[in-house]
């Protein structure tokens, strides 16, 4: 009788240790992955401010991407960070996804696009976009969005003063083609690939 009291009370103590031990483990796990978190974000905010985005759009390559200040005037065929304007064009470009969200006026996450035109230069949009009666590459245009929602063209015209007319060459990118030109202040500097992510 004494003998399975005995064998009681020590599995008792062992079952309120073991239960102690993984009480002890949870708290050890629970530190380290809140100090892992703290760490992740400390150096997300710090890639940040050094000018790193990750891309994760088709419309230019997967990867890390760095914004490089430009001391120059932009000229046709740089790639460029680019906020897009606030207003009607961000609204549009979030609601529909085409656009992340992040910390340019409007609430988008920066573009990556290629200037395709200067202001002053003449844009006739068709099937396609043709810049001062030149056929841009790679520029047709979509009546659809990848998702069947319906697309209106820019109305094609003059870029005005202090704007630029942006392109991709990804068939189903949302840029000027549909947005039209944005002003050159939403410009952060050219766009310089780090690492390239292939999925």
């Amino acid at each position: 009788m004494i003998s399975i009291i005995d064998r009681r009370v020590e599995s008792q103590v062992a079952d309120a240790a073991t239960g102690k031990r993984t009480a002890v483990q949870r708290r050890r796990a629970s530190a380290i992955m809140a100090a892992g978190g703290v760490a992740m974000i400390a150096i997300a905010r710090i890639a940040w401010l050094g000018g790193l985005r990750l891309n994760l759009r088709p419309s230019e390559p997967l990867g890390l991407w760095r914004i490089v200040p430009i001391d120059r005037q932009v000229v046709v065929g740089d790639l460029v960070f680019v906020c897009p304007p606030p207003g009607p064009v961000s609204v549009f470009g979030l609601e529909r996804g085409y656009f992340r969200r992040g910390p340019c006026s409007g609430g988008a996450a920066p573009l990556i696009k290629t200037v395709g035109a200067l202001s002053g230069a003449r844009i006739e949009i068709g099937a396609a976009v043709m810049i001062n009666g030149v056929l841009l590459p790679r520029s047709r245009l979509s009546p659809v969005d990848g998702q069947g929602r319906s697309l209106s063209p820019w109305a094609g015209i003059v870029v005005p003063p202090g704007h630029l007319f942006l392109h991709s060459p990804f068939a189903g990118s949302y840029d000027s083609r549909y947005f039209g030109p944005v002003p050159e202040a939403g410009l952060l500097g050219l766009a310089r690939l780090i690492l390239t992510v292939d999925p």
